[in-house]
């Protein structure tokens, strides 16, 4: 596993000539296209459909970024996909790295919206965490995501787009073969409701665990749902990936106030989705994360009501002290107080570690996640396309 020196950093590369360049190009990017896709494209090209394949392999097993480097398609090829298309990564906007190693990146897309991703090396793993929305749909009220209203889905290109340009930064091209990966998990736990933006997820994990893409397998991937109940069952059949479950309270009055999602999907309902979960068993468990907050949902008794709750549910609970962010009304529980609530569901033999907060100093722990991307009208839109060609036709007379 290869470390980084705990230290702070960082880059701002918001460059304003930089984003119209990118704005007028408009060839689109081949990034979150499945092999099939790529199939077509070759044999659209009058090439032979095995063609397809190797762009698949040379894109997202070996991580190149230019047509040129594909080195066993001919000349013709090569000059016909760069006159189409691109392998452009999200645009790094800002790169902080953490007193504890952690990284955080803001990637900025086409459209000058911006998402948070995240990668937490450990001694025996590294995990990024990626976002599925610019924004979320849900107002969780203990999230600072929550506060930014939802302002679009993320593509599947934008989604994997994150993974490839967090192993650019960590020099992990092409994929290692050899166990020396640092990035070895991937947690949809960013900024949105995956759940929400399922078939873009979906389409994105699935090249993420293809073995001649970037070969994660799924046992190493965990979605997170804040309890899209209808959506559950179809994540566990089509991707089969690890649940967790922003859980956060024992009763519903509890939740209803902290996650208005509750009042849509209550607690009986997203407990019957768990118990439900294809592939669930003792060998594979629900991960329940629950953020302890001081005088709202930490005490002994809702302790004694979790475990009633999850009773004949196969899971294990994450415990999180609240990461605070500004403005925010909550509290983080005591020491004491949250060894106490790990000690009664300890008791009833339900594994429930406390999660070490990573990336407090650069707003990149759990929580923490926001942008000041924010959805554009109509007019908007047409104003800033207006002003970027300006700046080009100013460029070109120059």
């Amino acid at each position: 596993m290869r470390t980084y020196m705990p230290n702070t950093l960082q880059i701002d590369q918001d460059d304003p000539a930089r984003q119209v360049a990118l704005a007028n190009d408009l060839r689109p990017s081949i990034l979150g296209l499945d092999k099939a896709e790529l199939t077509t494209i070759a044999e659209n090209m009058g090439e032979k459909a095995y063609r397809g394949a190797q762009v698949f392999q040379w894109v997202y097993n070996r991580g190149v970024q230019s047509f040129e480097d594909m080195s066993d398609l001919s000349n013709d090829f090569r000059a016909r996909l760069t006159d189409t298309y691109t392998i452009s990564r999200p645009e790094s906007v800002q790169e902080q790295i953490s007193e504890d190693g952690t990284r955080k990146w803001l990637f900025g897309y086409r459209d000058r919206q911006k998402a948070e991703t995240v990668f937490i090396p450990e001694d025996e793993r590294g995990t990024l965490c990626i976002s599925s929305q610019v924004g979320c749909t849900l107002t969780c009220r203990f999230c600072h995501t929550g506060t930014q209203r939802l302002v679009r889905n993320l593509t599947a290109g934008e989604i994997i787009g994150q993974v490839m340009a967090a192993r650019d930064s960590l020099g992990e091209w092409p994929t290692p073969t050899d166990g020396t990966r640092a990035l070895t998990n991937i947690v949809l736990m960013g900024m949105g409701e995956p759940l929400y933006n399922f078939d873009e997820v979906a389409k994105a994990m699935r090249i993420v665990m293809a073995g001649d893409g970037i070969a994660v397998s799924r046992r190493k991937i965990t979605l997170s749902t804040s309890g899209v109940v209808p959506e559950i069952k179809r994540c566990g059949e089509e991707l089969r990936v690890n649940l967790a479950i922003s859980l956060h309270a024992a009763n519903d009055e509890t939740r209803n106030m902290l996650m208005p999602i509750n009042k849509k999907y209550p607690l009986k309902d997203l407990m019957e989705a768990c118990r439900t979960y294809p592939g669930v068993s003792s060998a594979r468990r629900i991960t329940l994360e629950y953020v302890m907050l001081k005088g709202i949902n930490d005490s002994e008794q809702d302790a004694r009501d979790l475990v009633k709750l999850v009773k004949d549910v196969h899971c294990k609970f994450n415990l999180i002290p609240f990461n605070s962010w500004p403005g925010t009304p909550y509290e983080c529980s005591s020491t004491e107080t949250i060894g106490r609530f790990q000690d009664i569901l300890a008791r009833a033999s339900i594994t429930c570690p406390i999660r070490t907060p990573r990336g407090r100093d650069i707003l990149a722990a759990c929580g923490q996640l926001k942008t000041n991307s924010e959805k554009l009208s109509v007019r908007e839109r047409k104003a800033q396309a207006e002003k970027a060609w300006a700046e080009k036709e100013a460029e070109l007379q120059h």
